[in-house]
Parts: C-alpha cells; sequence; structure tokens
C-alpha cells in the first residue's frame, strides 16, 4: 500500500467540526462514524508531520501524533453542557526527561485555533521554585518575555494571577507583576486562513520554536537544586 500522503490540515477537517458543532448529538454521530474515522486519519496524519518537524529542534518524549491526541468525546459528568462531543481537536507533545520541562499544545477549531505551551498547573514546590528565581533576579525570564521575537510571536505571558503578591515576597518587589502569576502560558491565535494553508505545519513548528528560550530558562530554574546545580 502506497504511504498516506498529506501536508498540513485538509478543508474537510473544520466542514466536519462545523458539521459537528450543528449537530451534537450521539444519533448524528453514529450515523456519520465513517466520516470520523476518516478525518480523526486526516489530523492523526497532520499531527505527525508536526511532530516530525518539532523533533529538528527538541527532543519530543510523546511517540507518535495519534499518541499526541485528546478524545473528542467529553466528560460530562460535572458539567451543565452535557453536549458529549468536543467541537475542536486538540493534542499535546511531551518534551523528553526530567531536564526538559514544560510541553507543547495545540487546539483546531474553526474560528479560535491556538498553539500554546507552558505551565497550566504548577504544582506548589514548583511554583516556589519560579517565584523564588524571580525574586532574586527577574532580569533573565524579564529578557525573554521583552525578545522582538518573542512579542511578536506571543504578545505577553498569559495565564491566571493572584491581585496581590503572594506571601513571602515584597510587596512592592519591582517584579510584583510576575510574582503575581500561578500559571505561566504561551498562547498564540490562527485565523482559518493561517489554518488551512499548506504552509501552516511549518508555521506551527515555527512558533513552538519560539517557546525554546523560555523553556530553556524554566527547565534551569525546576531543575537545580537549592545550590543552583542541576538534580
Amino acid at each position: 500500500m502506497a504511504a498516506k500522503k498529506q501536508t498540513g490540515l485538509p478543508k474537510q477537517v473544520f466542514d466536519y467540526l462545523e458539521a459537528l458543532k450543528e449537530n451534537n448529538n450521539r444519533e448524528w454521530f453514529e450515523s456519520n462514524r465513517l466520516t470520523y474515522q476518516g478525518i480523526l486519519s486526516m489530523v492523526e496524519t497532520f499531527a505527525d508531520e508536526l511532530l516530525a518537524q518539532m523533533n529538528t529542534f527538541d527532543v519530543i518524549e510523546t511517540p507518535s501524533g495519534k499518541a499526541s491526541l485528546f478524545r473528542i468525546y467529553r466528560d460530562v459528568r460535572f458539567s451543565k453542557d452535557k453536549s458529549p462531543y468536543k467541537i475542536h481537536w486538540a493534542g499535546r507533545f511531551k518534551r523528553a526527561t526530567k531536564f526538559r520541562r514544560g510541553g507543547y499544545y495545540f487546539e483546531l477549531e474553526p474560528g479560535n485555533t491556538i498553539l500554546a505551551g507552558g505551565f497550566r498547573n504548577p504544582n506548589a514546590d514548583d511554583l516556589k521554585k519560579i517565584r523564588d528565581d524571580i525574586a532574586f533576579d527577574p532580569g533573565p525570564l524579564q529578557a525573554i518575555l521583552k525578545d522582538r521575537k518573542f512579542v511578536a510571536t506571543f504578545g505577553a505571558l498569559q495565564g491566571e494571577q493572584l491581585k496581590v503578591v503572594p506571601r513571602g515576597y515584597e510587596r512592592d518587589h519591582p517584579a510584583g507583576d510576575l510574582l503575581k502569576y500561578k500559571q505561566f502560558l504561551l498562547i498564540r491565535k490562527f485565523t482559518d486562513e493561517e489554518v488551512l494553508d499548506k504552509g501552516f505545519v511549518i508555521a506551527a513548528a515555527r512558533t513552538f520554536q519560539q517557546m525554546s528560550g523560555f523553556f530553556d530558562y524554566m527547565s534551569s530554574v525546576l531543575v537545580a537544586d537549592s545550590n543552583g546545580e542541576l538534580s
């Protein structure tokens, strides 16, 4: 059998998601299961192409595009919205080994596609390490966030923040704005035209590559012991 050829994300993927949004019920889904399986294969191929590009500049633990994808089925147990299916395709790539912290995330949805990376729910120990490093010397992180290419790609650091500087740090610390962060996220939005362009795989990989300085900084902070040595 000839190898499956695909470059980028076919328009059929968005057409299917738009139809699913209008018919988000099990009856419609099951009657269109063959279509779903074909679309899933296209998304897996796109994710494989993206993974191949990413492995040129990082070491990714996720073994395949298929393995990166989240299920399309929603967990509705604790949700008021009982729609059984997500109206987007999403996936995550994990960086390899404990010395490479952070991860990459993509969400493909008509009118709302994003690429993201960073630290969504850092545990208490990791959060303290990050804040302690910022309090000691905010310069390295500030330099990354002010870099021209970084700003052009992501705008600014995103994520939930406290209203005031957390306990244990100077209330008037010059980097108080950074100390307030509880999440550390980099997010870039894309238009449908950009997503459906043949060059989107390359654009997506380059976007993830722009996170490298941020990830290198965070990794050095999070894997170092109290003496600053790699643990």
